[in-house]
């Protein structure tokens, strides 16, 4: 893949991910949030498996691989999502960005009694420590006022993003050969009717939604430019330059849902917040520190 090439896929991932914490936030005001994350897991996955249709013979689970990938995918990945819709009732998108934050410290702990080859050693414990000590700070969970809605907001948002990165995790460990937009598709499928049914088990209701051209522009933006666009260019960009490279998309993608979330739709962020998040990415950094220093030496080298 070309440096430009590259440059751009980053990009445009952060660009996509940091607007889609702000896009959750103005669509909630129209559609009940299960059903939201259902009608955006639906459509995706409509566009992705048309696609994948036209263009490939290999558009559907062929292995048990591929369904291991596909049920975990759907159930935990994408399922996952409709809880995040949930909690993002309660917290601005600038939180929720900076919680999302956290997914590859998540990540490591979760592969390392799952995916053998990636177990943690040393100073690894110390960065997923740091991490979640970052994360009480954004958090910051106080006994006295447990059923506070923001609390509550966070710390379903947390449940979230582990029930998430847990998907991620098995999907690895599948070891799938199914093209990525194909799995994708699928997978949206599955976790669509998981929100679905989640929906009416929670007594959501058809009827509450409002179909306003925001409401639609949001759904659509969400399924199409972020649910087929940005995940697959994720996905794409972290098989080109690795999962290091793009986990730093998480990194930014804050910084962009901080900015909308501050100017359009007029939310403010704590210091405290910010304090959390910088303790995170130090985790990061921390968890990579091997990973990070050998990409600087072999950057040293090519411009010596």
């Amino acid at each position: 893949m070309s440096r430009n090439r590259t440059i751009g896929l980053f990009l445009l991932v952060t660009l996509l991910f940091g607007s889609g914490f702000p896009a959750v936030k103005t669509g909630l005001s129209f559609i009940p949030p299960l059903l939201f994350a259902a009608a955006r897991s639906y459509l995706a996955s409509a566009v992705l498996l048309v696609y994948v249709g036209v263009t490939t013979e290999y558009w559907y689970p062929r292995s048990r691989r591929d369904l291991t990938a596909v049920f975990a995918g759907g159930l935990f990945l994408v399922g996952g999502t409709g809880i995040g819709f949930v909690a993002q009732q309660f917290i601005t998108a600038g939180v929720a960005a900076i919680i999302f934050s956290l997914a590859p410290i998540i990540t490591a702990v979760l592969a390392w009694p799952l995916l053998p080859a990636e177990r943690l050693a040393g100073r690894d414990y110390a960065g997923v420590l740091l991490g979640f000590v970052g994360i009480a700070v954004v958090i910051r969970p106080d006994p006295a006022s447990l059923l506070d809605p923001e609390l509550v907001g966070k710390l379903l948002f947390f449940g979230a993003l582990v029930i998430v990165e847990l998907g991620a995790v098995l999907i690895r460990r599948s070891r799938t050969s199914m093209p990525i937009p194909a799995l994708t598709g699928w997978m949206m499928m599955l976790g669509g009717t998981v929100h679905i049914v989640i929906a009416f088990a929670v007594g959501e209701s058809i009827a509450s939604i409002q179909p306003t051209p925001l409401a639609v522009a949001m759904v659509i933006y969400l399924s199409v430019f972020i649910g087929v666009f940005g995940l697959v260019a994720y996905l794409v960009l972290m098989g080109e330059v690795g999962p290091l490279k793009a986990n730093l998309t998480t990194y930014l993608t804050p910084i962009v849902a901080l900015a909308i979330g501050v100017v359009l739709l007029g939310e403010s962020i704590q210091l405290l917040t910010l304090v959390g998040f910088g303790i995170i990415v130090a985790g990061f950094v921390l968890l990579e520190s091997r990973e990070i220093s050998a990409e600087l030496i072999k950057y040293r080298s090519l411009y010596r």
